[in-house]
């Protein structure tokens, strides 16, 4: 059997912190957030800047190399707040001084005074939820913002300094036109933002979305449309300079999100905060959901205290007050994931970097499927890479079930 490698968190980590709050949740969101807690918020950041500590001992403050304020509404908590986790997280971690900071913002909290004080604590980074410019189709999604408040909003973040702002977009929503769809991308790139993440709408069940989807008061969206869109926007985009990197994700040179890279990657993180998900030392583990039951797990973790390992296994985490469910990531899921997340990167994955990683060729270890995949013209297998076609892209997930 091919021996997983060791992979501690002392090259660098990346950092994921989970705020649960929004002002109000969007109908089409499955996140793990919640309206209406405010009440929580403040022993809600005393224990997570509690987490933070004591995954510092436990670890051994490792260096971190990006940190990324998810959601749920990130700035919808009081920019002081975003201070006090980050000044957490440089004495409970070894911060680079280079490290990537980003920070989630609705547009409606991106004012003057909060850019001003979100850079102050080391904010370098802002993801703004835009998810389109046609204020109809704003209203569909629940979103308190119009698409004058987005680019107003763009606007107060570039004047404040702030170099790589990333702009999230939604397309193959109910009823959205291809027209409209275009508006929204020549609105965006009227702005150019250092970065654009655009993601194709999922309904998830369970949601209002989803309910409204199937009682018929709103129209099914149509997934061929949205493939449309899809390369329009790739099109769009690419004629206007933008890196196309990742499936759904563009930038301008030097801006890819690191952070996201981590992960696509395979590489090392610890997410804290409820529901947050990590993956250190080849085991994935993930944090309670309900933010009243992290609180409590963060109390009885701080009475029994943190033990510095050398070496996280399945025990040691079980230990870790918050943690809900460990799963060992053995040599043939670890190869499976690396397959898989490494070719959502439109440069392809490296083969040689597999072999150095795993000891194991991936044209051999996966040749039937690699054989099959090219023969569908959805992967390419050129200078050393394995990466998607333009019809790969399209159709990736079905490329990606292959190396389950």
């Amino acid at each position: 059997m091919t021996a997983l490698p060791e992979e501690g968190p002392q090259g660098g980590l990346s950092l994921y912190v989970h705020v649960p709050f929004c002002q109000t949740k969007c109908p089409y969101c499955d996140f793990n957030t919640y309206q209406g807690i405010e009440a929580l918020m403040a022993p809600y950041l005393d224990a997570l800047t509690t987490e933070i500590r004591l995954w510092g001992e436990t670890l051994g403050r490792p260096p971190v190399v990006t940190v990324f304020f998810g959601g749920g509404t990130p700035s919808y908590i009081p920019p002081e707040q975003v201070a006090r986790v980050l000044e957490r997280v440089s004495h409970s971690f070894d911060l680079a001084p280079s490290a990537e900071v980003t920070l989630e913002a609705n547009p409606g909290d991106v004012t003057g005074p909060a850019l001003e004080r979100w850079q102050r604590a080391g904010v370098n980074r802002l993801s703004i939820g835009v998810q389109s410019l046609d204020d109809s189709l704003l209203a569909l999604l629940g979103r308190r913002h119009t698409s004058a408040g987005a680019a107003a909003a763009y606007g107060l973040a570039v004047a404040s300094g702030l170099e790589n702002v990333n702009l999230d977009l939604m397309y193959g929503l109910p009823a959205q036109t291809l027209d409209q769809w275009r508006a929204t991308l020549e609105g965006v790139l009227d702005l150019s933002p250092a970065h654009l993440s655009l993601y194709a709408l999922t309904l998830e069940e369970g949601t209002p979305l989803a309910r409204w989807v199937e009682d018929g008061g709103v129209p099914e969206p149509d997934p061929d449309l949205a493939a449309d869109m899809y390369c329009l926007a790739r099109e769009m985009l690419g004629g206007s300079g933008y890196d196309h990197y990742e499936i759904s994700n563009w930038s301008v040179p030097g801006r890819r999100c690191r952070h996201n890279m981590a992960y696509w990657r395979n590489g090392q993180y610890l997410g804290v905060g409820p529901g947050a998900h990590s993956c250190l030392w080849g085991h994935r583990f993930w944090n309670v959901r309900p933010p009243r039951a992290y609180m409590d797990r963060l109390r009885q973790w701080e009475e029994v205290g943190a033990a510095r390992v050398e070496r996280l296994d399945e025990e040691a985490l079980r230990r870790a007050g918050p943690v809900d469910g460990v799963e060992a990531i053995g040599p043939s899921l670890a190869m499976s994931e690396t397959m898989f997340l490494g070719l959502r990167l439109l440069d392809g994955m490296s083969i040689g970097g597999f072999q150095s990683r795993f000891g194991r060729d991936p044209l051999v270890l996966y040749g039937p499927q690699v054989r099959e995949l090219t023969g569908l013209g959805l992967l390419e297998h050129r200078d050393g890479l394995l990466r998607l076609t333009d019809r790969g892209c399209l159709l990736a997930n079905q490329v990606f079930v292959r190396f389950l």
